[in-house]
């Protein structure tokens, strides 16, 4: 049977995984894991993608791709045929050395890239290796300027948390502080080609999905403010906890993008980034927002 061909776009961002086969380690050493890496810088200028994140482990690697012209069927062709070539020569053996064809999951950008980051970089942690967040072979590195090689496409990232470098690391490390959420992403194993990475409940039920504009409606209605109120520039931590509730209370009610919520907030579109990835925390006020619409929807 033909195998299903993958979506492609310019564009198109994937959480890629392989893995050794039969459960190999077939990165278990460090110039395992350095020549996998250097193969995929030289694919990385040869295709022109972006390349967000990614983490070597010893028996399978994540990688977070942004393809351009060139499918990501083609790049990881190139860099799993090449490292199989490598390998094989280097033990004197012949066969497969990834299990099957490497799995991809089709990410939603605007709303689950800092997330997807998040997931990859905690790789090392959730595996109890001693280094933890600081793991060696992780793009973590990258971020924080102790690898600074263009390797990994930090800055559009760290320009999510602020303009300003220092501060955008400052603020990448706390994100990275909080324990990763579930975004949708059942074990990895379990992953189709191309099922695309959804917002969830977290209740495993279906909510009834009503506008932005409906939403800003109930809960601007709900706390007898006045949608003028809402969008208006202010420092007032009432409106601005209002604002933060009406993100996350459109993961679960809406189908509306970033960009769009920004606009109809009258927010920078990194502040949607930040208060959906947790960085930017409210008050007690924020929960109090969301549980009584919550009953109210019931």
């Amino acid at each position: 049977m033909a195998r299903k061909t993958r979506v492609h776009f310019p564009g198109a961002l994937y959480h890629v995984m392989v893995r050794g086969n039969n459960g190999e380690r077939i990165f278990s050493k460090e110039h395992q894991k350095r020549k996998y890496i250097q193969k995929m810088a030289k694919y990385k200028k040869q295709f022109a993608f972006k390349l967000f994140s990614y983490c070597i482990m010893d028996n399978h690697a994540h990688l977070l791709i942004q393809v351009e012209d060139t499918p990501l069927s083609e790049i990881m062709q190139r860099l799993q045929q090449v490292y199989t070539q490598w390998f094989n020569r280097s033990y004197g053996r012949t066969g497969h050395v990834f299990q099957q064809r490497y799995k991809a999951l089709l990410c939603d950008k605007e709303n689950y890239l800092l997330q997807v980051i998040k997931y990859i970089h905690f790789n090392p942690v959730t595996a109890n290796i001693r280094q933890g967040i600081n793991y060696k072979w992780s793009s973590h590195v990258h971020y924080i300027d102790l690898i600074d090689d263009g390797l990994v496409d930090t800055d559009e990232v760290l320009g999510i948390f602020s303009k300003k470098r220092k501060q955008a690391i400052k603020e990448y490390l706390q994100f990275m502080e909080q324990e990763p959420e579930v975004i949708a992403l059942r074990d990895f194993r379990e992953f189709q080609p191309e099922e695309k990475m959804l917002p969830s409940t977290g209740l495993g039920i279906q909510s009834r999905q009503i506008s932005i504009g409906e939403l800003i409606e109930k809960v601007c209605s709900q706390e007898q403010v006045s949608i003028n109120e809402l969008v208006r520039k202010t420092r007032i931590q009432k409106i601005s906890d209002l604002r933060k509730a009406i993100v996350l209370l459109s993961e679960k009610h809406c189908s509306v993008t970033n960009t769009l919520l920004a606009q109809e907030l009258n927010l920078p579109l990194s502040m949607i980034s930040k208060i959906k990835s947790g960085v930017s925390k409210g008050t007690d006020y924020v929960q109090e927002i969301i549980r009584c619409f919550e009953e109210r929807s019931e």
